[in-house]
């Protein structure tokens, strides 16, 4: 999953303060829309509404989706580790993520988009 600029900062931040420090791996982008990447279980977003801000990367029929890794060590700019992983298994827990959206206030307004039967998640 991807939320650009700040918003994303602020939820990475959110999320690692909820699980003491290991929110699961995040990348952020230091360039352009500065992108912080969520990896996320595969298939964990679909049946949940998510907020515009938030951009659901996943693949089926006619949809590839790309999403940049950094190496672990050494430099790879524009890319960086915000959250390195910390297990090779480990990954951002859905339902967390949903709920440091909510605190950062991502679901005000409304504006939602609905993750039903929309292809199969990329991790």
């Amino acid at each position: 999953m991807r939320i650009d600029g700040e918003l994303g900062r602020e939820v990475a931040d959110r999320l690692a303060r909820m699980t003491g420090g290991d929110p699961g791996p995040v990348v952020e982008s230091d360039s352009g829309r500065r992108c912080v990447y969520f990896l996320v279980a595969p298939g964990s977003t679909a049946r949940h509404s998510w907020p515009r801000t938030v951009t659901r990367l996943v693949s089926g029929p006619f949809q590839v989706s790309f999403i940049p890794v950094p190496a672990m060590r050494g430099l790879t700019w524009p890319l960086g580790w915000r959250y390195p992983p910390s297990a090779a298994d480990r990954r951002v827990h859905t339902l967390l993520l949903r709920n440091a959206l909510s605190e950062a206030g991502a679901f005000e307004g409304g504006a939602f988009e609905d993750g039903v039967g929309d292809g199969v998640e990329l991790s």
